[in-house]
């Protein structure tokens, strides 16, 4: 158990911080993706002619 108020404190800025940053990374991986996606999707069309 935390018995002392600023190792609480610490330790909750330190989960909320982690948490945002997680959230802000995956959103980054997937847009990323997406942009992978596309790119593989206009080169199947210059291949293909479309």
């Amino acid at each position: 158990m935390i018995r002392n108020s600023k190792l609480a404190k610490l330790m909750l800025a330190i989960s909320l911080t982690s948490l945002a940053l997680g959230t802000a990374a995956c959103n980054t991986v997937k847009g990323v993706g997406k942009d992978i996606q596309s790119a593989g999707q206009a080169g199947d069309d210059a291949i293909h002619g479309k």
